[in-house]
């Protein structure tokens, strides 16, 4: 079983940038596809970013293209969010998720419901 714990959320202004990380226990995430997504208040979850088991293939959605990007470390079983140029809009909580069964190496998954573990989220604020 794996536990995932986001850190690094905080509040920034607007044109900041921030980096959250994931860290995970219990079982090595190298061999498992990552996902970022976010959650506003009164909004749905969102997806944000995947990165796949071995980092070689990424992907953002369209609305933090060009400012956000993700990246792991497997030897230390971490993976990353990097954000850039924060807006108000990017006001939400953040979510790492992991796929730990069914997968296929070098793909990514953009869909909340298919990732079966997710960590707590960490809170991004940014004001104008």
């Amino acid at each position: 079983q794996v536990q995932l714990v986001e850190s690094g959320g905080g509040l920034v202004q607007a044109g900041d940038s921030l980096s959250v990380s994931c860290a995970a226990s219990g079982d090595t995430l190298k061999y498992f596809p990552m996902g970022w997504f976010r959650q506003a208040p009164g909004k749905e979850r969102e997806f944000v970013a995947a990165i796949s088991s071995r980092g070689s293939d990424t992907a953002v959605a369209t609305s933090v293209k060009g400012r956000f990007t993700t990246s792991r470390d497997n030897a230390g079983n971490s993976v990353y969010l990097h954000m850039t140029s924060l807006n108000p809009e990017d006001t939400a909580i953040y979510y790492c998720a992991t796929r730990t069964s069914g997968h296929i190496s070098g793909m990514l998954y953009y869909a909340a419901s298919e990732y079966d573990y997710w960590g707590q989220g960490t809170q991004v604020t940014v004001s104008s």
